[in-house]
């Protein structure tokens, strides 16, 4: 039986936002519209986008329910700048992001995005382009051990991708995770499932989270008015990697100015303000949904400093 998507940190991200009545928000990642359901309820406007397709069709009803106050954008998160643009909407009160892939995607076998049961390997969010297939059974075997060793972390990832192409063509997930258990000498009573850090490395890949979540970081600094908040809860090391070095260069932490050089260039005004440490969920919260345990949020204020300069902020540059 599949596990309800329960949204994680939900009391925390509200807490952040502080939403009320007459306020614009932007739910970058609706999945199954439980951060924009609390929202909602809290009297805000909400633009809530998704790339997934199903996500999108499943929320139809809640935006009939809500009668205008919460409308569905079926476009990635990098896009929320030019959409809100279009929709003449230049600034809004608050931005949340929900990191990663969601319950639903992650507990429906024909997307492919899990090894808990056989499917076709896809794990394509947007269900269109590059499927991890096409990139698994077509990629050269420096190119895999790269994105597993980047991505996934894993230190034997040349061993895997040499397993990998040896092993090809691959066709489903219940096939790539037998080629990385048999290269890493897996043992059931293993902790943790060493076919796990390749899922998460080509889920990746596939999709450019990483480079949607710089995108996106950058998007929300753009968007919001002074006073606004952006809240990002994550769930890997490498996503709130990101976000913590985003949030601290926008905030000007760490720069370090010396008094003993005069006329040294200060350097440009700070955009964020407030920055939260990592807020991670509760005892409680992960005895009631076991997937919370890894996630970890961030979130900050903006400040009256317009956005910095494209070169400072392009999503290419940072890390």
């Amino acid at each position: 039986m599949n596990a309800p998507h329960i949204p994680v940190l939900l009391n925390e991200v509200v807490a952040a936002v502080g939403p009320q009545p007459g306020m614009s928000i932007v739910d970058a990642t609706y999945g199954a519209g439980g951060y924009s359901r609390a929202l909602l309820e809290a009297g805000a406007r909400v633009y809530a986008f998704d790339r997934d397709p199903d996500a999108i069709e499943q929320g139809a009803a809640d935006e009939t329910r809500w009668n205008g106050q919460l409308s569905l954008h079926p476009q990635r998160f990098s896009q929320m700048r030019e959409e809100m643009a279009r929709l003449g909407v230049p600034r809004v009160d608050a931005v949340v992001m929900d990191i990663g892939v969601s319950s639903m995607q992650l507990d429906q076998s024909e997307r492919g995005f899990a090894f808990s049961s056989d499917g076709p390997l896809d794990m394509r969010m947007g269900q269109q382009g590059e499927s991890a297939a096409d990139f698994l059974n077509e990629a050269d075997e420096a190119a895999i051990a790269d994105v597993l060793y980047e991505y996934g972390e894993e230190r034997q990832s040349r061993r895997v991708a040499r397993a990998i192409v040896a092993a090809r063509p691959l066709e489903t997930t219940g096939e790539l995770a037998r080629v990385v258990r048999r290269a890493l000498g897996h043992k059931p009573h293993d902790k943790k499932d060493p076919a796990t850090r390749t899922f998460q490395a080509v889920r990746i890949h596939v999709n450019d989270e990483l480079g949607e979540l710089r995108a996106g970081l950058v998007a929300a600094e753009t968007l919001l008015r002074e006073g606004g908040v952006l809240a990002v809860v994550s769930f890997h090391s490498l996503e709130d990697r990101i976000v913590k070095r985003f949030l601290r260069e926008a905030s000007g932490a760490g720069r370090a100015v010396s008094r003993h050089l005069p006329g040294e260039i200060p350097g440009p005004p700070p955009v964020f303000a407030n920055v939260s440490k990592a807020i991670r969920p509760s005892e409680a919260e992960i005895a009631a949904n076991p997937r919370s345990r890894s996630s970890t949020l961030r979130h900050a204020t903006r400040t009256s400093a317009p956005p910095r300069e494209a070169g400072s902020t392009d999503p290419r540059t940072m890390p």
